[in-house]
């Protein structure tokens, strides 16, 4: 049996972020919380790992990656150290280890989110700015259910409580030019991996926080 023409590189991909985030969200509502709320990182690296290879990779993705790393984690160390881009806020010990407060994870993750919005948005218009400014609304869209959820997880916490609007401009401001980027640069990823990454995320980040308002983790 030809098992190649039974599963494809995205069909597996898609299958493996289902398996790992449907698991988590059963595993923090029903089981070890603290134990699947660690496996976070594993998480995350397995998500860019399957986003990775299912890009086109070239010269333009590789080069972009690197950028979204670089930012992503520039403008979290000006946050994290000087208050600066979304305000006070530091990082607990979950995401792993740390570049000057800040986890190594969160450039990945920067990396993941410009990505899939970013290819998303390809979706609904031929529009450079429209689909620029959408990539940008589906990461805040994102941000709202993850914000009240990360301090529960321990990811971070603001020095006021919940983040504040400052949070949610500066978001934008950091994603603005990365998603111009990625449509100047037409960056490409096979098949719709991108849709089922963003809408598990939306799922178990929304999920977590009707159980956290209702009786608590």
């Amino acid at each position: 049996m030809n098992y190649r023409s039974l599963f494809t590189k995205q069909q597996i991909s898609i299958f493996l972020i289902w398996l790992f985030h449907v698991s988590g969200i059963l595993g923090i509502i029903y089981s070890d919380a603290a134990w699947f709320v660690g496996a976070t990182p594993l998480n995350l690296i397995l998500s860019f790992g399957l986003l990775f290879i299912n890009i086109k990779r070239d010269q333009k993705a590789f080069l972009l990656l690197f950028i979204c790393f670089i930012i992503g984690m520039a403008a979290e160390i000006l946050g994290v150290r000087y208050g600066l881009i979304f305000g006070e806020y530091s990082y607990g010990a979950v995401l792993g280890p740390k570049i000057l407060e800040v986890p190594f994870l969160i450039g990945i993750n920067w990396c993941i989110l410009i990505f899939i919005t970013g290819s998303i948005s390809e979706f609904f218009t031929n529009s450079f700015w429209i689909k620029t400014l959408l990539g940008v609304g589906l990461m805040l869209t994102l941000d709202l259910v993850l914000e009240p959820v990360a301090p529960v997880l321990d990811f971070w916490t603001f020095k006021d409580g919940l983040a504040s609007m400052h949070n949610y401009v500066g978001w934008a401001l950091v994603a603005f030019p990365l998603q111009m980027l990625f449509h100047k640069w037409k960056i490409k990823i096979e098949g719709p991996f991108p849709f089922h990454l963003y809408i598990l995320q939306f799922l178990f980040f929304t999920i977590l926080l009707f159980k956290i308002n209702s009786i608590g983790i």
